[in-house]
């Protein structure tokens, strides 16, 4: 007889989330080690060729790139955990104990999507609190050559503006209303699209009447005279506003959603594309639901009987439905960066697509 109950059992419930969670932590914790081994490797040197960084430096690194390995690899971490889980519970027959038991494979699912929907929850939160800050200070610290970066709230690093007919790069750009300012500016002056002079400064500010900015550290180099002036002050960027530096880096992951969506209306309110960022918008949502999608895909390797000697052979294609969705994602979110799809499609079409071939594989595996 067919138990129609959504979870019939609740002690079968536990024990089928012990194995998921534990499974999925495990690999998490594994992966990110191996990972941040290496990554420390490459960065090391360049974290250590600055003058004055020591081992508080390669700490300091090492704390605020965890958190970007861990929600990033999060999902691949729950289908390897739920495949191991499954694969364990197939070969140990417990799977079809279960269905002897009335259980038809979405109850046997049931808990883990359950729970899954609580590690997406977490990771949403985890995401919009913590990765999105430490996203923005390794970024702005790794642009800066690892030197020290001003402690001041709104930092962007790698900025580009074009204004007329001057192209303007900001290694570094930080700070809130009058004390905002830029770290290592180079203005490339192209009228007609020939290049006249590259201006390098040091740092430069608004002025106080708000019309231009003024520098301090100033190099030019003529290429039609094909010689340099210094000078320790200068003035130019006339008519540039702060305002047009934040929106020329808005980065998704280095923003939360509500920062996010006032920034999508500050482009648009300029007339500017808002593509990229509203694709990234509806990606903060459906990143973490990613993991809903895990034990659905990883599914193909619980069903069947082991004896049938293909228990391998499905949870390699469980992991191939898995890392297929991950491809089909990053495809289509560069698809609606650039414009070609729009934005909710670009993020919800791979979700809804595999949900739908989840589905069908696990029905096609029941029957």
């Amino acid at each position: 007889m067919i138990n129609v109950d959504f979870m019939p059992s609740r002690q079968l419930a536990f024990y089928m989330v012990k194995l998921f969670i534990t499974r999925s932590l495990a690999v998490l914790v594994a992966l990110v080690m191996v990972l941040m081994m290496l990554d420390l490797l490459g960065e090391s040197g360049k974290i250590l060729a600055v003058e004055g960084n020591g081992e508080p430096e390669l700490w300091r690194y090492v704390s605020l790139r965890l958190p970007l390995l861990a929600a990033r690899f999060l999902p691949f971490s729950i289908l390897l955990g739920t495949l191991i889980a499954f694969t364990a519970l197939n070969q140990h027959s417990e799977v079809i104990s279960m269905k002897a038991a009335g259980l038809s494979a979405h109850q046997i699912l049931a808990p883990l999507m359950v729970a899954s929907l609580f590690v997406a929850g977490g990771l949403f939160v985890f995401n919009e609190t913590v990765v999105v800050k430490n996203a923005r200070i390794v970024n702005a610290w790794s642009d800066n050559d690892y030197q020290p970066v001003p402690p001041e709230s709104g930092v962007m690093s790698n900025v580009w503006l074009r204004n007329g007919d001057q192209y303007v790069h900001a290694n570094l750009a930080a700070g809130r209303g009058n004390d905002f300012f830029l770290r290592d500016v180079t203005v490339y002056n192209r009228p007609d699209g020939l290049l006249t002079t590259i201006t390098r400064i040091d740092n430069a500010r608004m002025s106080s009447d708000g019309q231009s900015w003024v520098f301090s550290g100033v190099t030019t180099y003529d290429s039609e005279q094909n010689l340099v002036r210094q000078a320790e002050t200068g003035s130019g960027l006339i008519g540039v506003e702060p305002s047009q530096f934040k929106l020329a880096d808005v980065d998704p992951d280095s923003l939360n959603i509500f920062q996010l969506s006032e920034d999508i209306e500050a482009l648009e309110a300029a007339g500017r594309p808002s593509e990229s960022a509203r694709a990234g918008w509806w990606h903060k949502i459906t990143g973490p639901l990613s993991t809903l999608l895990m034990p659905l895909l990883a599914a193909v390797a619980a069903f069947g009987l082991a004896r049938s000697g293909q228990v391998l052979l499905r949870a390699t294609i469980g992991m191939a439905l898995g890392f297929a969705y991950f491809v089909a994602d990053n495809f289509s979110l560069a698809m609606g960066t650039a414009g070609v799809y729009p934005p909710w499609l670009a993020a919800w079409g791979p979700f809804l697509l595999f949900l739908l071939i989840g589905e069908t594989v696990l029905i096609r595996s029941e029957e």
